[in-house]
């Protein structure tokens, strides 16, 4: 055997490797130096050689190399540990801290952090106590580090108390602790902590790092103190931490989560070189604040730019194809997401599953989620919300059921779970289903109904016709109604004709929302479909004088990857004349089909001629006629509208669906219309 006189060649290697991230070069370089020195290794080598396939993932090599190293130290040991933990088999590595232990070897202040992390990330506090009393007992609980990992164990393991003693007698504190402290006391949903902490290392230490930084910023997010963090911005740039890319990020997330998105667009464009969580945390911004149709041209900018789609940016793209109803552009990131290889997370799924949902393509919904390998909360929610938006209430209630079952471990739904069902029990018509739910909440779930779940019911009796029962319900209601309980009301008054019950709701939201104009444009239509025209006027008299303003109705269209917007006697766009022609032919086939028009809900009291023209001038049959001579026969015409769709464009596309043949989807800002052979999926309620 070839004499050994010195590792650095050998050693170089295996850093080379490590730094390529190649476990196909790590064995090479193995190969080399078993070729080179024999066997067995001096352990400097071997301690290397299994730091390095520790690293590399490999953990069946790295425990072969310790197992045929004679005499193993604690650096052997830890390597393997460290690498276990770090690539996320932590009851691996407790498993290989235990073996350390029965051959006598002593961990350090190296090892006893990545068995306390273990113990912390498998929620296992017992194991945690095990390890913190061994290092007690050793001495290394003194130690900053062994000590922070001790405390940081507590926090993630949920033993506050054990926590907070540790802390107050760790003898020496470093930024790292103060960190741990701060990061950990956000998590635990105890932000005033987080923000008292910060204050008082800055008088102990006085240096923050980014981590302490993004922690405190954190911390204002989830109070939504847009001035603090403002103030800590100011800080950053006058102690010269601007320009750290992570510091950046924690900002553009800040500003989004407090509905501050031009400031996050100052800091995203002011960062020189940006990472792959900078364009992830932007597009996020933009998809929390309404901003949907930015956050999908942002990521149409990142994947041309060469970044990496991750998990969490998937998901808030779809989040915003799901916002805008653009299920061309879903369908798109939905490819991404498979070429990366992240469908099997399971926030990926869930978030298809929405986006398909709130498209209005039911299929797509089901096959992303019997496709996810598993599903959690939020999966099944967006599941029942999908049949909801749809009115497909024993479709819901069947998953519903499934999903409280044993056999599904029995996941315990929550209120948005029950939200959902009652929903689609509102919207398919299934009053008795919905009322037995209703009614079981507590005892069956152990939840108590809140105002959404009255609102639910009083627009699951309002749908069925029994608006006077609806109204006795809620004056029985044990808190006081709501906004939404009150519009659920007004809009089954409208439905059926009962104007007296319809001014109740209507009096009490001008109560409590005054400067909502839909409840007022709501109230006054149906007064003048009553012929009550001087009342009608009246309301709208009321609302010019209180300055509340008419909110603009807006319909807009998808055409290869572009966003047509129209409103009411659009002639702007630049097919304009096309979409003239199509509109009078559309006008003819209707006619001659038997169709009236609703002109008794025209906004005005105009000369019967007149208001017939003018329920041909609203958005949505402008886009319609749009998509008619855009789309090819067969693809279906997804619409999408700011406001409720009104009765007279709701009959009138029933009626073009079956003259034409086409499936037409249109969402409104209450639920989806699925039109085709002169059907629509809300039975004509909504």
């Amino acid at each position: 055997m070839i004499s050994y006189s010195g590792g650095a060649p050998f050693t170089s290697l295996i850093d080379s490797a490590v730094s390529a991230q190649s476990s196909h070069l790590g064995r090479a370089a193995h190969a080399h130096i078993l070729k080179t020195l024999g066997s067995p290794l001096p352990l400097i080598l071997s301690n290397y050689i299994v730091n390095m396939y520790s690293k590399l993932d490999q953990p069946n090599s790295a425990q072969h190399v310790l197992s045929l190293t004679p005499n193993r130290s604690v650096v052997t040991w830890t390597s393997l540990i460290a690498g276990s933990v770090n690539n996320g088999h932590f009851s691996c590595g407790l498993t290989h801290f235990r073996a350390m232990l029965r051959e006598s070897i002593q961990p350090n202040d190296f090892t006893f952090p990545c068995a306390l992390k273990a113990s912390g990330s498998l929620r296992c506090p017992v194991a945690g106590k095990q390890v913190h009393a061994l290092a007690f007992k050793v001495g290394q609980v003194r130690d900053v580090f062994v000590g922070c990992s001790v405390y940081d164990m507590y926090c993630k393991t949920g033993c506050r108390h054990d926590a907070c003693k540790m802390f107050e007698e760790m003898p020496e504190k470093n930024i790292a602790t103060w960190n741990a402290y701060i990061s950990n006391s956000v998590l635990d949903g105890r932000p005033h902590d987080a923000l008292c902490a910060f204050i008082e290392f800055l008088d102990a230490i006085g240096e923050p790092n980014s981590i302490t930084f993004c922690s405190f910023l954190n911390a204002c997010s989830d109070l939504s103190n847009l001035q603090l963090g403002e103030q800590l911005h100011g800080h950053v740039i006058k102690s010269g931490d601007a320009g750290d890319v992570s510091v950046a990020n924690g900002l553009i997330d800040f500003y989004g989560k407090c509905e501050s998105f031009q400031c996050s667009e100052m800091v995203f464009n002011g960062i020189g070189v940006g990472n792959d969580v900078s364009w992830c945390s932007m597009i996020a911004a933009y998809q929390q604040n309404g901003e949907e149709e930015k956050a999908c041209m942002l990521f149409l900018r990142a994947r041309k730019g060469g970044i990496h789609p991750s998990g969490f940016m998937l998901s808030s793209v779809l989040g915003a194809c799901a916002g805008l109803a653009i299920v061309e552009l879903g369908r798109a990131v939905h490819a991404v997401a498979e070429k990366a290889c992240v469908m099997g997370n399971v926030f990926i799924g869930s978030a298809l599953v929405d986006m398909y949902g709130k498209c209005g393509s039911l299929e797509d919904a089901t096959r992303a989620f019997y496709n996810m390998p598993d599903w959690n909360l939020v999966s099944w929610n967006a599941m029942l919300s999908g049949f909801a938006h749809l009115g497909h209430a024993d479709m819901a209630i069947g998953l519903f059921n499934k999903m409280t079952s044993s056999g599904n471990h029995g996941i315990e739904p929550n209120y948005v779970t029950l939200i959902c069902v009652l929903t689609a029990c509102s919207r398919g018509g299934s009053v008795k289903a919905g009322m037995e739910i209703f009614e079981s909440m507590g005892s069956r779930f152990g939840i108590e109904p809140v105002a959404e779940h009255y609102a639910c019911v009083v627009d699951m009796l309002g749908r069925a016709g029994m608006v006077e029962q609806a109204y006795e319900f809620i004056k029985k209601m044990p808190m006081k109604p709501t906004v939404s309980v009150w519009g659920a009301l007004l809009g089954a008054s409208r439905v059926y004709g009962k104007p007296e019950l319809g001014g109740i709701a209507a009096h009490k939201l001008f109560e409590l929302d005054p400067q909502d104009s839909g409840n007022h444009v709501l109230f006054s239509n149906m007064l003048a479909a009553a012929g009550r025209w001087k009342e009608a006027n009246a309301v709208r008299v009321e609302m010019k004088d209180c300055g509340i303003k008419k909110t603009t109705g807006y319909s807009w269209i998808t055409f290869k990857s572009e966003i047509h917007v129209f409103q009411a006697k659009d002639s702007s766009h630049a097919r304009d004349n096309e979409i003239q022609a199509m509109l009078a032919k559309l006008r003819r086939d209707v006619v001659a089909a038997g169709y009236i028009p609703k002109t008794d809900l025209s906004l005005y009291d105009l000369e019967e001629e007149e208001r017939e023209s003018e329920v041909w001038c609203h958005s949505e049959k402008i886009a319609l006629a749009f998509g008619l001579i855009t789309l090819p026969h067969g693809v279906p015409i997804r619409i999408t509208k700011n406001l409720r769709i009104c009765l007279d464009c709701h009959d009138t596309i029933k009626c073009i669906s079956g003259i034409i043949g086409r499936e037409i989807i249109v969402r409104d800002n209450n639920r989806f219309h699925r039109f085709k052979d002169s059907q629509c999926s809300c039975r004509d309620y909504w």
